[in-house]
């Protein structure tokens, strides 16, 4: 390849420099209140909204003379599920109200995961909760997933009696991770959607995968994939006819419930203490609230966020392990306890010491070991762009495609196929979600992907923080799916799949509409050659130790974790029935020096 020697140069020199002096430390739980009380339950209650509908929650009082902080945690899994938690807090010294969203299991009124409703309802059960005989006025929040979701939506309402929040792998808004990435229908949304129809989880079918009875390979070939529902079984959902029919953010129904723009930001008054895993798959929505809320946040309290990342998937801080790889004891921390220490400063108004701590607290894999950082992404960052080059035969890993931070000079593109029929399989995953650092070495013998290697690491190279993708591609299809992928090779052939991107072509152009970022539809032209800037939706914070490589690969499937696309162009995805195979072209010349843009940790 032109230059390969050159680049492979200034690859190593560039990259002996690049080890990590982050000051060591976990969030530490110090000194938090202590299991000083007995509990009574009282399960059931109901509390009035605004509306009239009634939501059933349960209470978990410490027993004991006097009022007491409270904790709510919204839920749509069952509110019984969350007792031995609620316990926890209970016994120090919290009331903890748990309750099911609007619609499920015996709480009133009709379920749709995104009704503008739940933000109401936030707003009300906390005023509804400083107003009980036994509480002191002041409220807290917490828990993980929707449950994130609900204290996001809830604090973006300003409820005067809302102190502080605790949103534990909070996703987004819908169109930066689920149900679309980017314009890509995810597969653990479509499977979540048909768990979630009901009252009641999994009523709709006896299938492992949202109401199917076969494996997701079988299931997410059907289309259109508006009518999802009906072949599943279970009749039809007017909320998922919702996701698929407005498939772009500005429709209306997603707008009710949109919280990502700064109107709402700044009506967030109160400071969050956000987490989530580097294999979350909804891991996005945790470092951009980080980031908007410093900037538009309501209160100089609000805009002082906090932010931990760990070595989890979507279930965090419970095993030391994803995927079968072993980050270590240190891996768990005392989660619970730093919580508990968070709430004893704003909802006991003790002086912890909680606020003079890092506001940052990362996770660096590899090295397996925690960093404690003054922002993210980490002030110490050289972002180094890393290009693309090859003789024109990319594809496979043991094609002739390199990775360097030298710019390409006379190069020819790399040419793929992508054909719905046959797409590009993802690695194995359960319950809908990213299960860690899979290997995916066998993926990489396919033709479809394009493999850029660097040669082996001759010094550890720490990554940590936001990754961006700049393509230039060209397909000879209407529409087309682009997806780049952060792999760690090490000596013995294990491909460690870390870190991706991916947007749908005719998604490029995300437009500001009003407070909204509506993902307006462009036109594509066949065979006409656009710039892409991919922003990973998935992170890294990983140490690629001497000896291994760094490698990006890019099709255009990842199936089934995401949805295929058919290549239409039709306005509307999920009415296309007839696929069209694309023929894919990713130039890397010196006019059109497609690149990833890579956070390197410099050594001091």
């Amino acid at each position: 390849m032109t230059r390969s020697t050159a680049a492979a140069t200034v690859l190593v020199i560039t990259l002996i420099a690049c080890t990590s002096n982050l000051l060591a430390q976990a969030p530490q739980a110090g000194n938090f209140s202590a299991a000083e009380h007995e509990v009574a339950e009282l399960r059931n209650q109901k509390a009035a909204m605004r509306d009239g509908a009634k939501l059933v929650v349960d209470l978990f009082r410490p027993v004991g003379e006097g009022r007491f902080p409270a904790i709510l945690c919204q839920t749509p899994y069952n509110k019984n599920g969350l007792a031995t938690r609620a316990k926890w807090f209970a016994q120090r010294g919290y009331m903890v109200i748990n309750t099911d969203s609007r619609g499920r299991f015996d709480s009133e009124g009709e379920w749709d995961p995104f009704s503008p409703l739940h933000k109401t309802d936030g707003y009300d059960l906390v005023e509804w909760a400083a107003k009980q005989p036994w509480c002191d006025g002041r409220v807290g929040a917490y828990g993980l997933s929707y449950m994130g979701w609900t204290q996001w939506w809830t604090a973006s309402q300003s409820p005067p009696s809302l102190q502080c929040i605790v949103p534990e792998v909070a996703p987004p808004d819908q169109f930066y991770n689920g149900p679309y990435q980017n314009g890509v229908l995810v597969c653990w949304a479509v499977d979540w959607a048909g768990n979630m129809a009901n009252r009641t989880p999994f009523s709709i079918g006896k299938g492992a995968y949202g109401g199917f009875a076969s494996g997701r390979e079988t299931a997410y070939r059907f289309t259109p994939y508006l009518k999802l529902d009906d072949h599943r079984g279970h009749g039809h959902t007017k909320w998922y006819d919702q996701w698929i029919l407005q498939n772009t953010a500005s429709g209306e129904y997603w707008r009710g419930i949109a919280y990502q723009n700064p109107e709402s930001y700044a009506r967030v008054k109160v400071p969050s203490l956000a987490i989530s895993g580097w294999f979350d798959a909804n891991f996005p929505g945790t470092p951009m609230n980080y980031l908007a809320m410093k900037q538009h946040g309501g209160t100089p309290e609000a805009r002082r966020p906090r932010l931990v990342i760990g070595p989890w998937e979507h279930i965090i801080n419970r095993s030391q392990k994803a995927a079968g790889v072993d980050f270590g004891p240190q891996a768990i921390i005392n989660w619970d306890g730093y919580v508990c220490r968070w709430f004893d400063q704003h909802l006991k108004q003790r002086d912890t010491g909680i606020l003079k701590d890092p506001p940052v607290h990362v996770f660096v894999m590899g090295r397996n070991e925690w960093r404690a950082a003054a922002d993210w992404p980490l002030p110490e960052t050289k972002f180094t762009k890393y290009f693309l080059h090859s003789g024109g035969h990319a594809n496979t890993a043991t094609g002739d495609g390199t990775l360097s931070p030298v710019a390409p000079a006379n190069e020819p593109p790399d040419l793929y196929t992508y054909d719905p029929e046959n797409p590009t399989p993802s690695a194995a995953f359960a319950n809908g979600h990213i299960d860690g650092p899979r290997d995916v070495r066998t993926n990489a013998a396919r033709a479809d992907i394009l493999c850029y290697t660097t040669p082996p690491l001759e010094e550890e190279v720490v990554l940590v923080g936001p990754i961006t993708a700049k393509l230039y591609a060209a397909t000879s299809a209407r529409d087309t799916d682009w997806m780049v992928r952060l792999i760690d090779v090490h000596p013995d052939g294990t491909a460690a799949f870390l870190a991706e991107g991916l947007m749908r072509a005719r998604h490029r152009d995300p437009q500001r509409d009003g407070a909204f970022n509506a993902f307006q539809l462009s036109t594509l032209e066949a065979g006409a050659i656009y710039p892409y800037t991919i922003e990973f939706w998935r992170p890294t914070g990983n140490a690629f130790a001497k000896g291994h490589r760094i490698r990006v690969e890019i099709s255009s499937s990842y199936f089934p974790y995401y949805l295929r696309n058919l290549n239409t162009g039709e306005d509307n995805t999920g009415l296309a029935t007839k696929p069209v195979v694309a023929h894919q072209t990713i130039h890397h010349d010196r006019e059109r020096a497609s690149h990833l843009v890579l956070p390197v940790i410099p050594h001091r």
